[in-house]
C-alpha cells in the first residue's frame, strides 16, 4: 500500500500537476495538502459542467468519471440534499446508533471465534459488519445484501462505464422499489424513531425519486467505504505488529488508531473530481473554466511538509487532521458513523484476539482495482 514512486516525485516537484486521466483526458493533479483542503471547500470548482459531452473524464465510473448535476443549480441542490440528511447523522442518533454497532461486531466475532482459525477477516467482519449497520440506518432488508452489494461493486466499475452505468441504474429501481414498499406499509410516520429511507419518504417536497437517489447514495457510500477502511485499517495493523501489540496494550489508544488508520491507506495517485466553474489559479498556475481539477486527497495525507515520515505507519502521529472525507461545505456526512464504526472493531478486534496476526505474507495479498473504492479481496488470518 505504498504511494507509486512517480506520484512521490511529482509530489515533491510542485504542488498541481498537469496530467493525462485514465482514459487520456486533461486535468490538473493537485496533491499538495494546503491546496487540497482549500479546494475541497472552494465554491469556484464543482462536480458539473456547462457542457458535459465536451467535459475532461477522470475514469470510465458513472459515479465519478464524468460531470453530474446540473451546472447552473448545482450548489443549491447540494445545500438542499445536506439539509435533508444531516439530521440523520446527528449526534443524538448516532450515540443511539453505536450501543447497535457494538451488538452487531460482538456477535460476529463470536462467530470468527467459533470457526476458529484460519479465517478470512474481510469475509467474516470487514464485509458484513458496514452492511447490516447501513441496512438498519436506511432500512433496507439485510436479506437483500447480496443483491444490493452486487449492484454497488458494478456501479463501482471503473474499468468499464456500461457495467458502471447499468449498476447505477439497476440500483435506483431498487431505490424506488424500496421507496414503493415503505409507502404500502403505510407505518412512515407510526414508528418513534424510523429508518432514514422511510423519513425522506415522508418528507414533505421530497419526490420518491429523490428519495430513493438519496437513500442508495448512502447505501453505496455508507457501505463499501467502511468495508475497505477496516480490511486496510486491519492490514496496516497486523503488517506492523508492534503498532497491533501497542493497540492490544492501550486500548484508550483507540481515536488515534482510528484516525491514522483512515490518513494512511493509499495505493497510488487519484484524485476526487472536480470542475473549475470559473478561471482560477492554484499554486501559480492558470487553471481555466471547465478544466478538470483532480483532487489528490490521498497524496495530501502523505505530504511530508505536513506529515514526519509520512509512509509510515504510526499510531502514535501527532494529530493532524486529514483530508479522507473531505473538508468544508462537501465533509463528508456519515463521517461520524464511519468512525463509530472503526473505533468499535478495532477496539473489540483487539480485546478479543490479542495475538490475531496474518496468515500469509502481505505482498501476496490482491486488492480489487476495478472498482472505485479499491480494498482487498481477502484477508486471511490466524491466532
Amino acid at each position: 500500500m505504498r504511494p507509486a514512486p512517480a506520484l512521490r516525485e511529482l509530489q515533491a516537484q510542485a504542488s498541481v500537476h498537469a496530467v493525462r486521466t485514465a482514459v487520456g483526458d486533461p486535468a490538473w493533479l493537485v496533491t499538495g495538502h494546503e491546496e487540497v483542503r482549500r479546494l475541497l471547500d472552494d465554491d469556484r470548482l464543482g462536480r458539473a459542467h456547462r457542457e458535459p459531452e465536451r467535459a475532461s473524464r477522470a475514469g470510465e465510473s458513472a459515479l465519478f468519471g464524468g460531470p453530474l448535476g446540473n451546472f447552473d443549480t448545482e450548489q443549491a441542490d447540494h445545500r438542499r440534499m445536506r439539509s435533508l440528511l444531516q439530521p440523520h447523522f446527528s449526534p443524538r442518533r448516532m450515540r443511539a446508533l453505536r450501543a447497535r454497532v457494538e451488538t452487531l461486531t460482538a456477535n460476529l466475532l463470536n462467530e470468527l471465534a467459533a470457526g476458529g482459525p484460519p479465517a478470512d477477516l474481510h469475509a467474516a467482519l470487514a464485509v458484513p459488519l458496514p452492511i447490516a449497520v447501513i441496512c438498519e440506518l436506511l432500512g433496507v432488508p439485510y436479506e437483500d445484501r447480496a443483491q444490493f452489494r452486487a449492484l454497488t461493486q458494478a456501479a463501482a466499475d471503473i474499468t468499464d462505464r456500461a457495467r458502471s452505468e447499468w449498476g447505477l441504474a439497476e440500483l435506483f429501481d431498487y431505490g424506488m422499489q424500496l421507496v414503493a414498499r415503505k409507502r404500502a406499509e403505510g407505518r412512515l410516520g407510526d414508528d418513534q424513531d424510523p429508518d432514514v429511507i422511510s423519513r425522506l419518504v415522508a418528507t414533505e417536497g421530497v419526490s420518491d425519486g429523490e428519495s430513493a437517489a438519496m437513500g442508495m447514495f448512502l447505501l453505496f457510500a455508507g457501505h463499501e467505504t467502511t468495508v475497505v477502511a477496516i480490511g486496510t485499517g486491519a492490514l496496516w495493523l497486523l503488517a506492523n505488529p508492534e503498532q497491533w501489540e501497542r493497540l492490544v496494550n492501550e486500548p484508550s489508544r483507540i481515536d488515534a488508531v482510528v484516525e491514522e488508520i483512515l490518513r494512511a491507506p493509499m495505493l497510488g495517485g487519484n484524485g476526487i473530481p472536480r470542475y473549475a466553474r470559473t478561471d482560477l489559479e492554484i499554486a501559480d498556475v492558470q487553471v481555466r473554466a471547465g478544466d478538470l481539477v483532480l483532487l489528490d486527497t490521498g497524496a495530501a495525507n502523505h505530504d511530508p511538509s505536513v506529515y514526519v515520515e509520512p509512509d509510515r505507519f504510526d499510531i502514535l502521529r501527532p494529530p493532524v487532521p486529514h483530508l479522507t472525507f473531505g473538508h468544508g461545505a462537501r465533509y463528508c456526512i456519515g463521517a461520524p458513523l464511519a468512525r463509530i464504526e472503526l473505533q468499535v472493531v478495532f477496539a473489540q478486534l483487539a480485546a478479543r484476539f490479542p495475538t490475531l496476526k496474518l496468515a500469509c505474507e502481505a505482498k501476496d495479498l490482491s486488492f480489487n482495482l476495478n472498482v472505485l473504492t479499491g480494498g482487498l479481496t481477502a484477508l486471511p488470518v490466524t491466532w
